[in-house]
């Protein structure tokens, strides 16, 4: 790649990381913080929806606005927009305002992450993609690693102040990119539009029964519901059962971020040419399932931290991979593809932490058991569609 089209690179990772290191430096306060609400696990699991829910509403529109208009602007906007919403989160005296700033959090992301992986998309050939979209997800999970050490560190100033601090580093992420991203035009301005005009939220989404990385997508739904499903129960569950404190929460969260980073970072690439993605969205969904299942039935600190890891590594190692596969059979749709990933991961991220945290108050064992089911059907799933696939192929042959 140019220097131009790297330093490209290294904005949109900047930005990821900011963007989910913000959101990790909630996740070891949140408990503790509603508490002073008088909420607990419902309204923790719905406080994480309706993030979700603004992203699956958003995303779509923000990856053919991209298309249409380019990314730089919409990412800039997602990022103050991001930013000024966690600074009210922490200013907020009523439950139902955390809500609401938390909606206009799950916009703010929706017009980050869609726009950032189409820009990925455009800068990159199909064999520099896998890696480019590994980097993205590395940076994702430095976020999620880093975040939470912060977090746990910041609340010992207060507990407010997590929220302000990740705030102030989105805003400051907007206005680098507006001084530093290079414009460049996305791939579809110069070609014939192949985006129906006028289509609604459902109409986007009917369509994308009929793509071919359909599948792909109820994968990114159903990880990204696992994984939403374990961190907002795994707070709960180590504050509940244990009486984990921020910081304890905290570093069982970061050293799982900690070795996906190292994953992404060093192996990832080699894993794809050796054993391709799809080989690698099975794996992760199986390890992601049983240790998920496993955390029922581990007590002490160091074997939680160690199976909490495992499935952090595990997720991770899907995440890229199913990216990277979506992006490859998208075409000159990288916008709407884009969107329609984040859409999917979206809902996951809604129905996983909504129904975790009902559950969880019903009885805090059946999320991860739960959770565990609905990752390993995944797993089969995917399994058969890929052997119908390598069938089909074989058969043309």
């Amino acid at each position: 790649m140019k220097f131009s089209k790297k330093l490209a690179l290294y904005i949109l990772m900047f930005n990821m990381f900011i963007t989910f290191s913000a959101i990790g430096i909630i996740v070891p306060v949140m408990p503790t913080y509603l508490k002073t609400f008088g909420a607990a696990g419902q309204a923790l699991g719905f406080m994480i929806a309706i993030i979700a829910l603004a992203q699956f509403i958003f995303s779509p529109v923000a990856g053919n606005l991209s298309d249409r208009h380019g990314r730089k602007k919409l990412i800039i906007f997602g990022l103050l927009v991001n930013g000024l919403s966690q600074i009210a989160f922490g200013l907020a005296p009523e439950l139902w305002m955390l809500y609401l700033c938390r909606f206009f959090t799950g916009i703010g992301s929706a017009f980050i992450v869609p726009p950032v992986m189409a820009y990925t998309a455009d800068i990159t050939t199909n064999t520099e993609r896998g890696k480019a979209m590994s980097w993205l997800g590395a940076a994702i999970s430095l976020g999620f690693m880093i975040g939470p050490g912060i977090g746990g560190f910041l609340s010992n100033i207060s507990l407010h102040f997590p929220f302000y601090f990740g705030g102030s580093a989105s805003i400051v992420a907007g206005i680098l990119s507006l001084i530093v991203l290079p414009s460049i035009k996305p791939v579809m301005m110069d070609q014939p539009k192949v985006m129906p005009k006028g289509e609604n939220l459902i109409q986007q989404m009917t369509r994308s029964f009929k793509t071919r990385y359909f599948v792909l997508l109820v994968v990114v739904f159903v990880f990204s519901f696992g994984i939403a499903n374990f961190q907002s129960t795994l707070t709960m569950f180590l504050t509940y059962k244990f009486n984990y404190t921020p910081n304890d929460i905290a570093i069982v969260m970061t050293v799982g971020g900690f070795v996906g980073v190292v994953v992404q970072g060093f192996a990832l690439n080699k894993l794809f040419n050796a054993f391709g993605e799809m080989r690698i969205i099975l794996f992760g969904l199986f390890v992601a399932a049983i240790s998920l299942y496993g955390m029922l039935f581990v007590s002490s600190f160091y074997i939680i931290l160690l199976v909490a890891t495992v499935f952090s590594t595990a997720t991770t190692l899907i995440r890229p991979a199913v990216n990277t596969l979506i992006s490859k059979t998208a075409g000159d749709e990288q916008g709407y593809a884009a969107g329609m990933n984040n859409s999917y991961m979206s809902l996951g991220n809604m129905i996983g932490p909504a129904l975790a945290g009902t559950l969880f108050d019903w009885h805090r064992n059946i999320p991860f058991t739960f959770g565990a089911i609905i990752l390993l059907g995944c797993f089969i799933l995917t399994y058969i569609w890929t052997k119908k696939t390598s069938s089909r192929k074989q058969s043309a042959w």
